[in-house]
């Protein structure tokens, strides 16, 4: 029972210094002049518009920035883990 603690603990611990580390990453993605800016943890840390742009191409810009910022992070986050040596267990 402790073992199965302690492998909790040290997996809880690993979790926490990924997250760390994601934090301090960051993905942008621009089109049109609308950027988006996620940091491997995917939490916004800037949108910028483009004025120029009508409400619509501006809704379809911001749209697409964010799902490739999506995906970059994904990938950052996947890189991330496997160069931390991946999740004990999963492999």
């Amino acid at each position: 029972m402790f073992s199965k603690l302690k492998q909790f603990k040290d997996l809880r611990s690993q979790a926490k210094v990924m997250q760390t580390a994601l934090a301090q990453e960051s993905v942008t993605e621009e089109k049109n002049g609308v950027k988006i800016v996620l940091n491997g943890n995917m939490e916004v840390l800037e949108i910028k518009l483009n004025g120029e742009l009508n409400k619509a191409a501006q809704e379809e810009a911001l749209k697409e920035c964010f799902t490739g910022a999506l995906k970059s992070a994904q990938k950052l986050m996947a890189k991330k883990l496997q160069e931390m040596g991946g999740i004990p267990g999963l492999s």
